[in-house]
């Protein structure tokens, strides 16, 4: 016999979503979903399927700017220790091994940029990564993966992001050097699996356009899981 087993976090939206005004607080409920992947709610782009909402999201998104939608923002290669929160407090020691210890989001303005010393690039490979943040059977889409997402997309920026199947939204980013979350309501960034020599590879877009770059590893990215 099956048990669904839900998880739910209570919190302040204002305490994890930095730039959100007082008049928003409110109380929301965000639910986790079982270890079945028949309990996730997933949709289909381009013949592939997808969870419907960002890590941590409250809901799929209903605007592009929803900010119950943004959910949390990973370092690449991390599990979910806490760090992911939005408002997770920093430490600026680097770590030698693949799991910290700590729910601490880890800042550096040394290279290369990464939390972890030394690299690791097999960290979020596939569903079975050594630190998949993505529920079981569920795993980070390729660089390719995602730059076939975007080309299906009616405009190649924030506006064709939303209208796709995914509802991508603009979530912003955590900085590398102080942990501060920015351009929240007005860019997307979104991790890919790949690396790219020592940073790895994301899918960013904005007003003005939607691409592949690279960005080092101690950034703080939305995740978007698909099905493996």
């Amino acid at each position: 016999m099956k048990f669904k087993v839900f998880i739910v976090f209570v919190f302040f939206v204002y305490c994890l979503l930095p730039g959100i005004s007082l008049a928003q607080n409110k109380i929301v409920v965000s639910s986790l979903w079982s270890d079945n992947g028949n309990e996730i709610q997933t949709v289909t782009s381009n013949g592939q399927v997808w969870m419907d909402r960002n890590l941590g999201a409250v809901r799929v998104a209903q605007s592009l700017d929803d900010y119950q939608a943004y959910g949390w923002l990973y370092q690449w290669g991390r599990l979910a220790d806490g760090h992911e929160m939005r408002s997770s407090p920093t430490i600026a020691n680097i770590s030698g091994v693949n799991v910290p210890g700590h729910g601490n989001f880890i800042t550096t303005s040394s290279l290369p940029y990464d939390w972890r010393r030394p690299q690791n690039n097999n960290l979020w490979q596939g569903a079975s990564g050594v630190n998949n943040p993505c529920p079981a059977g569920f795993r980070l889409p390729t660089e390719t993966e995602w730059d076939t997402e975007r080309a299906s997309w009616g405009e190649n920026n924030f506006a064709g992001a939303f209208a796709s199947p995914l509802k991508l939204v603009v979530a912003g980013y955590r900085s590398r050097s102080n942990g501060t979350v920015h351009s929240a309501g007005s860019r997307g960034y979104y991790w890919s699996s790949t690396v790219g020599g020592s940073d790895a590879r994301s899918l960013h877009f904005d007003s003005g356009g939607a691409s592949m770059g690279r960005s080092g590893r101690a950034y703080g990215f939305s995740v978007r899981c698909l099905k493996d």
